[in-house]
């Protein structure tokens, strides 16, 4: 990451950049497209989030960072290298669906149970112009799911099977809680 990069202001839902498809990235190498990751990284990690679409950054790119790391939003997050991937593409999926809790960072405060494939097979572009072939499981398949739901202008809260799931971040916290004291 380079020095200069700068915290971006995150759209919040109803922004216009949140329900339209976002523009395929023809140039990886184009300096604003290598500020735009720089910024998005710094921008993922400062705001505790685990992945970033470019739509919520106000910038219509198919551009998003997968950055799993655990933290008081995601406490059970596995731990990955964040992740930039370019003109991200599914490839295939699972049978298999599972709901689990999901949150936004351009939906602050809000939580829903969402069904997701629960193995994704995907390829994108690099930040060095190669392309990658991925497969993730489990919670990196549902962030690699949602961040690029986001680049074709969908919101988790779309995805909800049922609304009367939606809880506030105060109540998932509660919800994690009474999951841990039943763990142990």
């Amino acid at each position: 990451m380079v020095d200069k990069a700068k915290l971006l202001e995150l759209v919040q839902l109803g922004h216009p950049s949140l329900k339209a498809r976002a523009t395929e990235i023809s140039d990886v190498f184009d300096a604003q497209v290598q500020a735009l990751m720089d910024d998005m990284l710094y921008t993922v990690t400062q705001s505790k989030g685990v992945g970033l679409a470019a739509p919520q950054v106000d910038v219509s790119k198919r551009l998003i960072i997968v950055a799993s790391h655990p933290n008081e939003r995601y406490p059970h997050a596995p731990v990955m290298a964040p992740t930039i991937m370019i003109n991200p593409e599914i490839l295939s999926t699972s049978d298999a669906i599972e709901s689990d809790w999901e949150g936004c960072l351009s939906v602050p405060g809000i939580r829903g149970l969402v069904p997701r494939f629960t193995h994704v097979r995907f390829k994108f572009t690099n930040r060095q112009g190669l392309e990658v072939i991925e497969e993730y499981s489990d919670f990196l398949a549902r962030v690699i799911q949602h961040e690029i739901d986001h680049l074709d202008g969908i919101s988790f809260l779309e995805r909800v099977a049922d609304l009367k799931t939606l809880v506030s971040e105060i109540e998932f916290q509660k919800i994690i809680r009474a999951r841990e004291r039943h763990k142990s």
